[in-house]
């Protein structure tokens, strides 16, 4: 599994201390960035790419974002097909986000969170697998078809006038 890892100036610091511990921990990790901490980046251009690449590879690769409050990144990457980007704040966020709704992107607010308690929620994030019941199974699939329908009645629209 590749991780790809993506943020603003606001998550720069620890987007390069959790690449520095994942890949210490044996995790092939992708930086899509920022590659230096600039002012004046925005974080929809570092969570777009993350998405993307996700969103095409989403049964073997998982994204991390990183912005000052992690809406940001959440929100720009729900906008991508195929992904569930979850923004958490405890270990036990992380947990349900996986075992419930195997969420394949985790946000994270760098205003918010320490460096220890970030690594906590990440190997969290990271290890928990998606219990597959049924009852999950079946809300995944109502997600899925809900971007099916929207997705062609947008391509239905763009020939509207």
């Amino acid at each position: 599994m590749v991780i790809y890892i993506g943020s603003d100036h606001k998550g720069f610091d620890m987007k390069e201390m959790l690449k520095k511990s994942l890949k210490a921990a044996g995790y092939s990790v992708t930086d899509l960035g920022d590659s230096v901490k600039d002012e004046n980046d925005d974080y929809v251009d570092f969570a777009s790419s993350v998405a993307e690449r996700v969103s095409t590879e989403f049964e073997t690769a998982r994204g991390i974002l990183i912005c000052g409050s992690g809406v940001g990144v959440d929100v720009t990457a729900n906008k991508f097909r195929n992904i569930r980007c979850a923004l958490a704040s405890s270990p036990d966020q992380a947990f349900d986000s996986r075992h419930d709704d195997d969420s394949n992107i985790l946000a994270l607010g760098a205003n918010y969170l320490d460096e220890e308690k970030v690594k906590k929620i990440v190997v969290t994030w990271l290890e928990t697998p998606f219990s597959g019941d049924e009852r999950f199974k079946r809300r995944l699939d109502k997600i899925s078809a809900l971007e099916t329908k929207i997705m062609k009645d947008e391509e239905r629209n763009q020939y509207e006038y």
